[in-house]
């Protein structure tokens, strides 16, 4: 029997394969491009899985593929770009999966603010800002601070502070020169730290499964740098922040499987930034697999099958908190490699690299989540500890870039850049 990924995470396929095949399913990877999972296919059996390189938004393509895959009983979408394009390969199908409506309106993050606030789970309105010519008038609307950004946005990518009215302006017409996925909007600016719930929902119950520490660069920028596995709240209010991400959840319609609920914590309580309808990107699911003691990905390859998770009901052992570290580079370039690496092994907390980007790879944008090129991970008794040593093990690294050729000529990273 198959279990089909489309495309996936950077990092969890070797944990997604052998969720697999502890449930007797044999472990199927479509990609455009398996070079992309070199890390992690480096590190599996070479019979771990099949993968199959095809084109993963032809639709109709993908539809025929699967239709001729023997034994397909489920197919698995963990990404935001191709999270529709499963859901409509799901319907057409009829393998199980969450309402395609819902995950339509999961990746509207306007329409996601609006549908809580009418059900008073939360404090701020999305405006539209297409047709809005002049940043006060927005303003007057929103209110100050705001957040001008794309609704279909990712990886913090297309996300402006703004504090007055000429921030407004400057990113109103910064924006006009982007190329967004979605449409542009403006929302009230939440100040607080930012966490991430890591849930798992199965026939409209939701279980917090644990929260990640979410610490971000300097303001204006939206960059995600240091997170760490699992918070320790008091259990009071680790309770409180459960029952109200189960309602944000159900408010939405989102019955199934895991979400990565992004919040801040005001003085008034938390305050939803996005709802991602997947498990946690970077090394997040990695992360539980090693803090929980289980490997989580079979709960995604049961729900995949239309099973009620084991790890809804389950109590599971424990394992280290796990911290890691985004490696960005000092400047734009080529990237030519890390120096440093070689130190890891004699600090603490077994920290590891785990490699993003390849050598020569253009390296353009280090003010948000494409700019990194790899992770340092790290353990810990506690989350604070874990990021500690995570902290101290990225401090000995560096990411390296050396500047981009001149325009016309031939060299190391100009083919990419």
């Amino acid at each position: 029997m198959t279990l089909v990924s489309l495309e996936s995470l950077t990092f969890g396929l070797g944990h997604l394969a052998r969720a697999a095949e502890a449930l007797g399913e044999r472990l199927v990877l479509l990609t455009r491009d398996r070079s992309y999972y070199t890390y992690e296919l480096d590190r599996l059996p070479a019979d771990a899985l099949d993968v199959v390189e095809t084109d993963t938004f032809d639709v109709d393509g993908l539809t025929e593929l699967l239709r001729r895959t023997p034994g397909l009983r489920g197919l698995i979408s963990s990404t935001d770009t191709w999270t529709l394009v499963g859901a409509e390969l799901a319907a057409r199908l009829g393998l199980p999966g969450p309402d395609p409506a819902v995950l339509r309106l999961t990746r509207d993050k306007a329409a996601v603010r609006n549908l809580l606030h009418d059900a008073g789970l939360t404090r701020g309105r999305a405006v539209e800002a297409t047709g809005h010519r002049e940043g006060k008038t927005l303003l007057d609307e929103v209110g100050l601070p705001a957040v001008l950004k794309d609704t279909a946005g990712t990886g913090s990518q297309n996300v402006w502070l703004v504090r007055d009215v000429p921030e407004m302006e400057a990113a109103l017409n910064e924006a006009e020169q982007r190329e967004l996925r979605g449409r542009l909007f403006a929302e009230p600016y939440f100040s607080g730290p930012v966490y991430s719930g890591e849930t798992l929902t199965w026939a409209g119950r939701t279980r917090l499964l644990g929260v990640s520490s979410r610490l971000m660069s300097p303001e204006p920028h939206f960059r995600e740098e240091i997170t760490a596995f699992p918070v320790a709240f008091p259990e009071d209010r680790r309770a409180l922040l459960e029952r109200w991400l189960g309602e944000v959840l159900a408010a939405v319609g989102y019955t199934d499987r895991f979400a990565h609920v992004e919040f801040v914590l005001t003085t008034g309580g938390p305050e939803i930034v996005e709802i991602n309808p997947r498990i946690g990107g970077a090394l997040v699911g990695v992360g539980m697999c090693r803090a929980l003691g289980v490997n989580v990905y079979e709960a995604m390859a049961e729900a995949a099958l239309g099973r009620r998770p084991r790890l809804m009901d389950a109590d599971p052992p424990g394992g280290p908190a796990v911290a890691f570290v985004l490696g960005y580079p000092a400047a734009p370039g080529v990237f030519t490699g890390v120096s440093g690496l070689d130190r890891l092994a004699d600090l603490p907390g077994s920290p590891a690299w785990y490699p993003v980007a390849s050598v020569g790879a253009p390296v353009e944008h280090i003010t948000d989540s494409r700019g990194y090129a790899g992770i340092v991970c790290a353990e810990g008794e506690t989350a604070e500890l874990a990021t500690h040593h995570a902290v101290a093990a990225a401090n000995t690294l560096r990411v390296l870039t050396e500047p981009f050729p001149p325009p016309g000529t031939t060299g190391r990273g100009a083919s990419g850049g």
